[in-house]
């Protein structure tokens, strides 16, 4: 059950109501504890009914379960294998368990498999591949539910804009109140281990993707922005572009040895490191001030070897509106500079 259904919206509204409504009747008559109780009890209702929304836009605890620790881990990969056929022209979301044997971290990740996946000829093929990693407070349901990126994806690949793409989305932070910004935080989750390392060899050995460079690229909105395009700046060997959606030039939290002013400020490494031959698409909203100004600045230190290109709008702010407006162009740019799909090799077989 979701935290966020439409039971749980109208129930902390009504609290807020009746709480609000018993105040308004019943404070002339009520004694000093009284008061203190019904002022307690609205400013509760208020409080629950503004957790329930923030959690509805955030997606941060999706049910229940997820809340208290309960949710049920999704099914190991070979009792999760997709079906072999698919409702033509649609990918399909598979969620697996992704164990991180170099980072320590186990986590759930859903899979978008695009409908050339389950094709024939084209499910003999082995697909390029993009990271898609979502903001802080967030999960990858993020993505699903407000940005609805398969149907954005199945979109954009039907059209031509882009190539059938296998897109993953993993967790960036094995604890929902915990903001990693995909870094190793000392004394904390190895999450860029995870996300560059275990993620990567997890997706080679289990699912049809190339294998290459040229084959694999990130993404990202908010956090996930400043992500895709620090792990892209700090692996030039693993992903040959990513796309920020309201990405920021430094990561905004203490990682513990000082590096988010050195080596995990990206602002940073454009002005004191060599510049690798990578490419990135960089979008923000006008009005986002925050993603504006790093964005911008992110823009002015780009220099060859590296290629960037920029893309605005108007307004709408730090939203999903905003990104829902980005993400088509994004994906259509980043399939343009990730190699093509290609027919599996000997040892590329799973």
């Amino acid at each position: 059950m979701r935290i966020d259904g439409p039971w749980t919206v109208a129930v902390s509204l009504l609290v807020v109501l009746a709480a609000t409504a018993g105040l308004a009747l019943w404070w002339d008559r009520a004694r000093l504890l009284g008061r203190a109780a019904l002022i307690v009890t609205v400013v509760l209702g208020v409080v629950a009914a503004s957790a329930v929304e923030v959690n509805r836009l955030t997606e941060t605890y999706p049910s229940w379960s997820a809340l208290t620790g309960d949710e049920p881990e999704p099914p190991a990969p070979e009792q999760a294998t997709p079906e072999t056929t698919a409702e033509p022209g649609k990918g399909r979301l598979v969620t697996y368990q992704v164990p991180g044997p170099a980072s320590g971290m186990n986590m759930p990740m859903t899979v978008y498999l695009p409908a050339a996946y389950f094709t024939p000829p084209d499910r003999d093929l082995d697909f390029p591949v993009i990271e898609a990693l979502h903001g802080y407070p967030g999960t990858p349901q993020s993505w699903i539910r407000r940005i609805d990126i398969a149907g954005r994806l199945d979109r954009e690949i039907a059209a031509g804009r882009m190539a059938p793409t296998v897109v993953l989305l993993p967790y960036q932070t094995p604890d929902r109140l915990l903001d990693t910004e995909c870094t190793n935080m000392v004394g904390g989750p190895q999450s860029e281990t995870y996300l560059t390392k275990d993620v990567p060899d997890w997706a080679r050995a289990h699912l049809h993707v190339r294998r290459d460079r040229a084959g694999w690229a990130l993404t990202g909105y908010s956090a996930g922005a400043f992500c895709a395009m620090n792990l892209l700046l700090k692996h030039p060997d693993q992903y040959a572009a990513a796309a920020s959606l309201s990405g920021y030039a430094d990561p905004g939290i203490k990682v513990g040895d000082h590096s988010e002013k050195t080596t995990n400020n990206i602002a940073w490494r454009l002005s004191h490191l060599p510049r690798p031959s990578v490419a990135m698409w960089v979008g923000w909203a006008d009005d986002d001030v925050d993603a504006r100004d790093g964005s911008r600045r992110i823009v002015e230190l780009a220099k060859p070897p590296l290629s960037v290109v920029s893309a605005v709008v108007p307004h709408g702010g730090h939203s999903h509106a905003v990104w829902r407006q980005m993400d088509g162009p994004a994906f259509d740019w980043l399939s343009a500079h990730l190699a093509r799909p290609a027919r599996c090799t000997a040892d590329s077989k799973r």
